[in-house]
């Protein structure tokens, strides 16, 4: 258990931003979901645009730290690419 204060209030704080942090990959995950429900539906233009939103979520997951750039480069490429196929 934690004695020091300093101990003691990273426990508070890690406990917080574990918080925000799944609230976060919960709303990219939301943002990948709609793409692929859009690319599930069939129609190119409304992928391209769940698409064109996902992008910024995942690169602010990246920028505050939430999930790892490559995952998001990953993500985005393979989503791009089945936009891409649809006819």
């Amino acid at each position: 258990m934690a004695n020091t204060p300093q101990a003691k209030k990273r426990i508070r704080r890690n406990a917080n931003r574990a918080e925000i942090n799944r609230s976060r990959v919960g709303r990219i995950r939301t943002f990948i979901k709609a793409v692929e429900s859009a690319i599930a539906s069939g129609k190119k233009s409304d992928a391209a645009e769940a698409l064109k939103q996902a992008q910024p979520e995942m690169a602010r997951g990246v920028a505050r730290g939430v999930i790892h750039k490559n995952t998001a480069s990953r993500k985005f490429s393979r989503l791009s690419k089945r936009v891409a196929s649809l006819g």
